[in-house]
């Protein structure tokens, strides 16, 4: 029983507490105002000191099966993304995939050129190696045979080449 005066005492407070409801503000003349009533309207926001605590609203409970327009309004998404952020974002995946389709292509057309620049090489092999005579065409546009010298760096450059290439 001795704890009915300390309970008294902190429910007087919370009590107190709540009917606290008061409004503080700086009026025109820079003087600050207390009352439970909203400051007039036309005062600034940041001539707003304190406002009253408002209680959150008690929640109904409609009975099990019964429509609410609660549970009929769509839900908003709590982080969905604003239309620009989502047409910022659509516009960038665009771009990159367009950078990637541009990228692949490159890769494609270097591959093509690797693996056309590998058969020549082979086939340039091919015709160095075989014994026949060859000639090439000199400055002045005439036919001229290649010695082995000539021959064997012809060799020498197209096997490099097919080791670059041919991969």
């Amino acid at each position: 029983m001795r704890h009915k005066p300390l309970l008294i005492a902190l429910l007087g407070l919370v009590l107190a507490a709540s009917a606290h409801a008061q409004w503080k503000w700086r009026d025109a003349k820079g003087n600050v105002q207390y009352s439970d009533m909203p400051p007039p309207p036309g005062t600034a926001e940041k001539d707003i000191l304190q406002r009253p605590y408002v209680a959150k609203p008690n929640i109904v409970v409609a009975p099990i099966g019964a429509p609410t327009a609660a549970a009929s309004a769509p839900k908003p998404a709590a982080s969905t993304p604003s239309k620009a952020e989502q047409e910022a974002a659509a516009r960038q995946k665009k771009e990159q995939d367009g950078e990637a389709a541009k990228q692949k292509e490159e890769e494609r057309k270097q591959a093509a050129q690797r693996r056309e620049n590998c058969a020549r090489a082979q086939s340039n092999l091919r015709d160095l190696q075989s014994g026949t005579r060859l000639t090439r065409t000199n400055d002045k546009g005439e036919r001229v045979f290649m010695d082995e010298a000539q021959i064997a760096a012809e060799v020498a450059r197209a096997r490099d080449l097919i080791t670059s290439e041919c991969r």
